[in-house]
């Protein structure tokens, strides 16, 4: 039988975000694969390195389209350890609840993408309209629908508007109601169960020989290990929640631990609502004069948060001057994105690529960066 060159993306329906996967294929079997990231933005670590420390405010969120604001929480993070900048308390909750509608927009996005690949196209058309909501909510706080800019060194740019609380309430209370209904349609499908049971199987030894974390780790390992837990940041540590994890990881498992854990954020949400100081400063006054001329004091510092994909960090190094010196990001879908496809997509069906690509929850820019 004669070897093929495929292209899996970037415009391929089955594949998520713009990247692309070169397979060498037997009739349907993959024999050989390779990751080219490269088909949107490229270049972060470098271009950061040259830009004012408040300059790269505009541009890390691009590091990841679909969750954009773990990059901005994790950047305000490590430029508040090098000054020792002290966050007021109301900025830690909504920082709390910026970051978890991000978490829910994400697996919204994620489950509704899982129909493409299998055939069940609308669960697309629900994922996309519901997460269509919580960008509201994002462009009545911050401005804007994506690209937030709204987590900044010293706390958030600016308060919650009036009455936006019960706005974000309206909107779980919707979210929990719809659960249910995404359950039946995706979970609940002989289709969607055929093609993800016992199928790309995550074994735990991969799960540490490439560094996987989040879902992947989670339903691998048998371990709750999440950096909010592990390591809390914000407020994390005075809210509860639980996270599913187990010792079996196909496919299915990781997309039903998304309704798991979409509903957890829901549940962190409210407690943080509930418990966030009613008024007070919400951002640290952290230089004066030009904020482009602002210097961070030297040092070296990694942070990192929990994204919907693992854990997501910022490795920073200051010289006392006006721009970072060094950067490096750790993109939390860089082992499954790049290692994860080169070495282990190999022996699966062509059709089973976009399933890897989805319940990993790889973000190309993250690899390419």
């Amino acid at each position: 039988m004669k070897e093929v060159k495929l292209f899996l993306g970037p415009q391929h329906p089955g594949m998520h975000g713009n990247y692309s996967a070169h397979m060498y294929v037997e009739g349907d079997i993959i024999n050989k694969s390779y990751a080219l990231p490269g088909m949107l933005h490229r270049g972060f670590e470098k271009l950061m390195e040259r830009r004012h420390w408040m300059g790269n405010l505009a541009l890390i969120p691009r590091i990841c389209v679909i969750e954009p604001d773990p990059n901005e929480m994790v950047y305000a993070m490590s430029i508040e350890k090098l000054a020792a900048i002290e966050v007021p308390e109301r900025a830690h909750w909504i920082r709390m609840i910026i970051l978890e509608l991000a978490r829910l927009a994400a697996n919204l996005m994620s489950i509704g993408g899982i129909g493409a690949p299998v055939g069940l196209y609308t669960s697309v058309y629900w994922g996309v309209a519901d997460r269509d909501l919580i960008l509201d909510i994002f462009e009545k706080i911050t401005g804007a629908r994506v690209y937030h800019m709204y987590i900044v060194p010293g706390g958030v740019r600016k308060d919650l508007p009036e009455g936006i609380e019960e706005e974000i309430l309206d909107l779980l209370d919707y979210i929990e109601g719809r659960l249910p209904e995404f359950y039946d349609l995706v979970m609940r499908s002989p289709i969607f169960q055929t093609r993800t049971r016992d199928n790309i199987l995550l074994p735990e030894e991969v799960v540490w020989e490439l560094g996987v974390t989040g879902i992947g780790m989670r339903s691998a390992v048998n371990r709750e290990y999440d950096i909010r837990k592990v390591k809390p940041y914000a407020r994390y540590d005075q809210v509860e929640f639980s996270l599913p994890y187990g010792p079996y990881s196909d496919a299915f498992t990781r997309v039903d631990f998304k309704y798991i854990e979409m509903a957890q954020s829901i549940s962190i949400i409210r407690q943080s609502i509930e418990k966030m100081p009613k008024d007070g400063p919400v951002r640290a006054k952290i230089a004066t004069g030009s904020a482009l001329r602002w210097q961070v004091p030297p040092g070296m510092v990694y942070s990192c948060v929990e994204s919907a994909r693992g854990e997501y960090g910022y490795l920073v190094v200051s010289d006392g001057g006006e721009m970072p010196y060094r950067i490096a990001v750790r993109g939390s879908s860089y082992p499954q994105g790049l290692m994860g496809v080169e070495k282990y997509l190999p022996g699966h069906r062509i059709d089973d690529a976009s399933l890897w690509m989805d319940t990993m929850g790889v973000c190309a820019p993250e690899i390419d960066r």
